[in-house]
């Protein structure tokens, strides 16, 4: 059996090209894509994102998925040291035309954002018959 060497990633900054909607930096979720015969899974790594505050957008064959996190300090704590970098999440994907846009389902579990998208039926070959004349 193969040892895999854990390889430790840290977060990505995204960056930004326009306004920001919100002041703070603004982070790319790691993620893991699954697939079995029947779907594909994307699953989001957004430490802090509450499943309320995630929004998934789906336009132009692009799949949009943004995370607020809220603030977990009190308004009178000042930082000391601080190790943690604290930002929202964005991630876009294109999505190939053997995805079945109407079926795309998406829970969110202690951080991590599991996207099911369910592939189309595939055409069944058939045989075209030839008339005579």
């Amino acid at each position: 059996m193969e040892e895999k060497e854990m390889v430790r990633q840290e977060k990505r900054e995204v960056k930004k090209a326009g306004e920001a909607m919100r002041p703070g930096p603004v982070f790319i979720p790691a993620v893991d894509i699954l697939e079995n015969s029947n779907e594909i899974m994307i699953l989001a790594d957004m430490p802090g994102v509450d499943g309320k505050n995630v929004d998934i957008n789906l336009g132009n064959d692009i799949l949009t998925i943004r995370g607020t996190v809220s603030p977990v300090e009190d308004e009178k704590e000042v930082p000391v040291y601080r190790e943690i970098n604290w930002g929202d999440y964005f991630r876009q994907f294109t999505l190939a035309e053997t995805i079945d846009q109407e079926k795309i389902a998406a829970k969110m579990d202690n951080g991590v954002l599991r996207l099911t998208l369910s592939k189309k039926e595939k055409v069944k070959p058939k045989k075209i018959q030839v008339s005579v004349s």
